[in-house]
């Protein structure tokens, strides 16, 4: 805990009081406490060689992710009598989690020092934000998919064993909720609010209308679809029915959406949309996928990304965005 709040953000981290669990009602004991303090994700931590049998019920018990770690030998002068190694209980740890089918994160080296064991929490949080992401996501789908797209056909088995809800609906029950959406109330303002944000680049002013009005669909759609989960991804799609019977592409809906902490996907489906969620989870930040269909020019990756030059201005010439136009 010391070595953590010297390197990172203190206000992250939990310690349990019940910081010793020798046994399975040390483990109930620690189990309430962490559960009572709001943790959703736990870190194991190996002092010593320990029993097995109660560190992995904690992790079996416990709602959400977990991280087991260990510590090293701390000198080479206390080898004989003052052993702090925790390497053997490691293995066993290993070996019990797995004997219970408990899906634990085990860093690729999990023994370290105070300090390597802070990183190792540190670098936990955004997948442990992840999996806690995962277990309360539902993923609302329009489709049918179109012919000969294998890519946007999803199998929904895998999302259900990551925890991720799915709810699959027809394109013509989207077409109705948004013709029931035409001359709504709240159209104007969020047409107000998209000038804004598009300032000089908006320049077909004429479909903002049906763009606030396809945006306003999808929102009222997620609150009255979401159910028990508290997150929500969405896969839409922008193939060229949906351009000629809507008046107009949605990407620019899809953009304004992801920026909120909802992310769409577009042609690339609904495991797009989950990429797109957990990008978000892991980055804090708005992650977009537009499509999996362009490999980099060979003289673009030797120019921009391999070899990549600092301009007199001193910004750095990168990759530049590529975009679909429309």
């Amino acid at each position: 805990m010391e070595a953590y709040a010297k390197k990172y953000d203190a206000a992250n981290i939990y310690e349990c009081p019940v910081c010793i669990v020798e046994s399975e009602i040390h483990m109930v004991q620690a189990l309430e406490d962490v559960k009572k303090a709001g943790c959703n994700a736990l870190v194991v931590y190996l002092g010593n060689f320990g029993p097995e049998i109660s560190e992995t019920l904690l992790a079996k018990h416990f709602d959400g992710p977990s991280m087991f770690i260990a510590a090293a030998e701390e000198s080479g002068d206390n080898l004989i009598q003052g052993r702090g190694d925790a390497y053997c209980g490691m293995l066993n740890a290993s070996y019990n989690l797995k004997l219970r089918n408990i899906r634990a994160y085990i860093p690729e080296y999990p023994v370290g020092t105070a300090e390597e064991c802070a990183d190792m929490i540190e670098e936990f949080i955004p997948i442990a934000r992840a999996i806690t992401g995962l277990s309360s996501l539902k993923i609302i789908s329009f489709g049918p998919r179109p012919l000969n797209f294998l890519a946007c056909n999803a199998p929904i088995k895998q999302l259900y064993n990551l925890g991720v809800e799915i709810e699959e609906n027809s394109e013509l029950d989207l077409f109705e909720a948004f013709n029931k959406h035409a001359g709504d109330s709240r159209i104007p303002d969020v047409v107000k609010d998209m000038e804004a944000e598009l300032g000089a680049g908006n320049k077909k002013p004429e479909i903002l209308e049906k763009l606030a009005q396809y945006e306003l669909t999808l929102l009222d759609w997620i609150d009255e679809h979401k159910g028990y989960r508290k997150y929500v991804a969405i896969a839409g799609k922008c193939w060229p029915a949906f351009q000629t019977q809507f008046g107009f592409v949605p990407c620019y809906v899809n953009s304004r959406l992801t920026d909120r902490g909802i992310p769409v996907s577009c042609e690339v489906d609904i495991y797009g949309a989950l990429s797109e969620f957990i990008g978000t989870c892991v980055s804090q930040d708005a992650v977009t996928l537009l499509d999996i269909n362009n490999s980099v020019p060979a003289d673009l990756f030797e120019e921009d990304i391999k070899a990549p030059t600092l301009r007199p201005e001193g910004n750095l010439h990168g990759l530049p965005l590529r975009q679909h136009q429309f």
